[in-house]
C-alpha cells in the first residue's frame, strides 16, 4: 500500500496517541497484545489493516471500547456539530460565542449544561460526588447535545481523557483544538480570577505543564488545530472558519 487509506491513518494515529499518553513503547504494547512491533508500526503510520480480533487486543490493552480506537474515521456522514477542545484558558469560552455567531449556530458550553442538568456547581459536583459522577453527568449530556441541533460545543479539557465521551464527539462534531502555549493558558486562567484545580498550589504552573502534555497526544486527534498564541481573536475565528469550510478538506490533517 503506498499510501495510508483516512480510516487506517486515524487508527494509526489513534493508536499512537493511546500508547504515548500510557507511556508505552512499542515493545510494551507488543507484549500487551500479542502483535509484533514490525506490525504495530505498520499499524500506527496507517499501513496496516488489523483484522477484528487484532483490533479487539488493542482495545483490551489500552481498556478501551473497540469504537473509540477508530473515533470519528467510521462517521458515516459530517457531523453537525463543532466542537472546541483544549485545556482551560485556550480561548473555547472566547471564540465559541464569536465562531457561533459566525455560522448561525447556538453556542453552549458543556460544563454549563452539566450544572443545568445536575442542579450544582462544578465545584460541588466534584466536593460532594467526585470525579466518576462528573465523567457519567457529562456523558450524558454530551449524548443530549450530539443528538440535537447542531451547536458550536465548548468542552471540557479533561473530556479527551474518557474514551467513551471523547470518541462520541468526535464522532458527532467537526473538532477542532485550540492550542496555546502552557504561559498563554496560565496567564488566561490567571486574569480570569480562577485558578482552579490548582489553587494554593505551589507548583501550579509546572501543574499546568504536565497535564497539556499528558493530554496532547488526545487534542491531536482533533480534526483540525488552531494555534490561539499566535492568532488575534478575530484571526482564530477566521481560521476555524476557513478549515470548517468544504473546500478545507485537504488541507486538514
Amino acid at each position: 500500500m503506498s499510501h495510508s487509506e483516512p480510516l487506517l491513518a486515524r487508527l494509526g494515529a489513534t493508536v499512537r496517541a493511546l500508547r504515548s499518553a500510557r507511556g508505552w513503547s512499542r515493545r510494551d504494547l507488543a507484549d500487551r497484545t500479542a502483535i509484533s512491533e514490525r506490525y504495530l508500526a505498520d499499524v500506527e503510520l496507517g499501513h496496516a489493516n488489523p483484522s477484528l480480533l487484532r483490533l479487539a487486543a488493542l482495545a483490551r490493552a489500552f481498556g478501551v471500547e473497540l469504537a473509540a480506537l477508530l473515533g470519528d474515521a467510521v462517521a458515516a456522514t459530517a457531523p453537525r456539530h463543532v466542537a472546541l477542545l483544549g485545556l482551560r484558558g485556550a480561548g473555547k469560552s472566547t471564540v465559541g460565542p464569536r465562531l457561533a455567531a459566525r455560522l448561525g449556530l447556538p453556542f453552549v458550553e458543556l460544563d454549563a449544561a452539566i450544572e443545568a442538568a445536575t442542579g450544582l456547581q462544578l465545584g460541588e459536583i466534584f466536593q460532594v460526588h467526585g470525579e466518576a459522577y462528573y465523567r457519567s453527568a457529562e456523558r450524558r449530556v454530551l449524548t443530549q447535545q450530539l443528538e440535537g441541533p447542531p451547536v458550536v460545543l465548548a468542552v471540557g479539557g479533561g473530556i479527551v481523557t474518557d474514551a467513551h465521551s471523547f470518541a462520541a464527539l468526535r464522532s458527532g462534531a467537526r473538532t477542532i483544538w485550540l492550542r496555546a502555549a502552557p504561559e498563554d493558558h496560565w496567564q488566561r486562567v490567571l486574569a480570569q480570577g480562577d485558578t482552579r484545580p490548582m489553587a494554593d498550589n505551589e507548583r501550579a504552573f509546572a501543574d499546568l505543564r504536565a497535564i497539556l502534555a499528558q493530554r496532547e497526544p488526545f487534542y491531536r486527534l482533533a480534526e483540525a488545530t488552531v494555534d490561539t498564541s499566535t492568532l488575534d481573536l478575530d484571526g482564530v475565528v477566521d481560521r476555524v472558519v476557513q478549515l470548517l469550510a468544504p473546500k478545507s478538506n485537504e488541507g486538514r490533517r
